[in-house]
């Protein structure tokens, strides 16, 4: 029998995982403050739709892909005005500091990484900060984006392909 979960115990588990659900935004944005709006709009989704959770075991699979889709939603709203935002400040927004643990070669690396991400269209995106950032595995990627497991892989592949050749300058995009 399916357990709902009632308001009190979703905000408890918002606040459980809110700096997970903070970086999965923030990977998208790169900007501390659309970030937090994302989890705002995506808790007031999930909120509004807390009857088609399945039970609380699935509430963290379950409210990551409303962050994803509403971090998705947030780009693809905001790009015209991204794009032109870019072209008169001359520089994409930036990783804050506290973000990047040490220096040296890690944080070099680190930077790198973000600034190949940035090549990644939003929905490649999503595989990546999935599979690496989040630890999810393909099986658990396949069941909360209800798409098969084997696209799920060439999804990860294809996007670390991309990736690799933009970070070994392969290609410019």
């Amino acid at each position: 029998m399916k357990r709902h979960i009632g308001k009190h115990e979703f905000a408890e588990k918002i606040m459980e995982n809110r700096k997970r659900f903070y970086c999965i935004a923030y990977s998208y944005v790169k900007n501390e403050q659309d970030a937090l709006d994302i989890i705002s709009e995506a808790s007031c989704k999930g909120l509004l739709h807390l009857k088609d959770l399945e039970g609380p075991d699935y509430f963290l699979t379950w409210m990551t892909r409303i962050v994803v889709n509403t971090a998705i939603d947030f780009i693809r709203k905001n790009s015209r005005f991204t794009g032109f935002q870019e072209v008169f400040q001359g520089q994409p927004a930036e990783i804050p500091a506290e973000n990047i643990s040490d220096s040296g070669p890690d944080q070099e690396l680190l930077l790198d990484l973000y600034n190949a991400m940035d090549i990644l269209e939003p929905e490649e995106r999503t595989y990546i900060v999935l599979y690496y950032f989040e630890a999810y595995n393909f099986r658990e990627i396949s069941e909360m984006l209800k798409i098969p497991e084997s696209t799920v892989k060439t999804r990860v592949y294809r996007a670390l392909d991309k990736m690799k050749c933009h970070m070994t300058g392969g290609w410019n995009t």
